[in-house]
């Protein structure tokens, strides 16, 4: 489906069965300088013989297309009256100023290829996979439809509301659905949701730190406590008692046993999301767990960058100097900065 209308409403079909389709990428009309033209005439019978010209090529262009015998013909680009007279004349519908990424669609739709000249035309071009070439009008504007197609790699979705408001949530919610079935086809595996894979991955994370002596153990205690910020929204977003829920959570959690324990978003009490079917896409919680790193890490390094600054007072001065950026005799240099 397109937003668009045939060139000339009361001489082309609005409804053709089994249409043979030629998708064009180039304008049916006169060519134009690059830059300015002058052009000088001297005699009354010049002007006649530029106009000539200018119809005897839109006339050829026609005629290649036409020895087709397309019954509908869709250009990106302009289409000017004379080429509709031509193509009007001989029965055939015609639609200009489509945009490119439509006019791939309906090549996929309709088995058609976008040829860029007319010369290059074959009959391998003509798409016949179109079942019904239609044009309705909707409210105030005319749709086209291509429907009724063989074996379609396209599709059009029409979504209705009754505000624009509407109409945009609708949009967002549909792309996500979609996204979320082309991460299933992709990789389809799942985890468990309510916060579950959170709590198991934190309980584990908490296990691995206990092994680990000195300083070495405080990261792997920081991000299994970063972890469990998804299921305390998810229980403050339910109304319940956060604290009770998450020490209830991470006592299940804590033997490494109930990984399929979570928090249930409608009733915010603590169940099984494997028996109630509650599932996050693993595409979508290993990238979420990646960025979460990378960005602690992003900030962290900022730090570094930060620390490597010191302040040094100048001599008898009271104030303190502009921060200078550390030399190679003083990288290791404990006074980074001074009391």
């Amino acid at each position: 489906m397109i937003n668009k209308d045939v060139v000339a409403p009361g001489k082309m079909r609005r409804r053709i069965v089994n249409p043979r389709i030629i998708l064009l990428d180039c304008p049916l009309e006169y060519k134009k300088g690059e830059n300015m033209t002058n052009a000088e005439l001297i005699r009354e019978e010049d002007w006649g013989i530029l106009l000539k010209l200018e119809e005897e090529y839109i006339e050829k262009i026609c005629v290649q297309i036409l020895s087709f015998k397309p019954d509908l013909v869709i250009t990106e680009k302009g289409l000017s009256d004379l080429a509709a007279h031509y193509l009007s004349k001989a029965g055939v519908s015609a639609i200009r100023r489509l945009r490119k990424t439509d006019n791939n669609r309906i090549a996929k739709a309709c088995g058609a290829t976008v040829v860029n000249r007319p010369e290059e035309l074959q009959e391998s071009d003509v798409g016949t996979g179109a079942g019904l070439f239609e044009v309705k009008k909707i409210g105030d504007e005319y749709f086209t439809f291509i429907v009724d197609c063989k074996d379609p790699k396209a599709c059009t979705v029409l979504l209705r509301g009754a505000s624009k408001d509407l109409l945009n949530e609708v949009e967002r919610n549909l792309q996500d659905a979609m996204s979320v079935a082309r991460n299933m086809i992709k990789n389809p595996k799942l985890v468990p949701g309510g916060g579950a894979t959170e709590l198991t991955v934190s309980a584990t994370l908490k296990q691995k730190s206990s092994t680990v002596e000195g300083i070495d153990k405080w990261p792997y205690e920081a991000v299994a406590l970063a972890f469990e910020a998804i299921p305390r929204t998810l229980a403050q977003n339910c109304g319940v008692n956060v604290i009770r829920t998450m020490t209830a959570l991470q006592a299940k959690h804590a033997n490494g046993e109930n990984v399929w324990t979570g928090i249930d978003g409608n009733t915010g009490a603590i169940t099984d999301m494997k028996e109630r079917g509650i599932w996050d896409a693993y595409n979508v919680k290993a990238q979420t767990f990646k960025t979460a790193i990378e960005a602690a890490c992003m900030l962290l390094r900022i730090d570094d960058v930060v620390s490597g600054i010191k302040k040094k007072q100048a001599p008898g001065g009271s104030g303190p100097a502009k921060p200078q950026v550390e030399d190679d005799k003083d990288v290791d240099s404990e006074q980074m900065i001074p009391e």
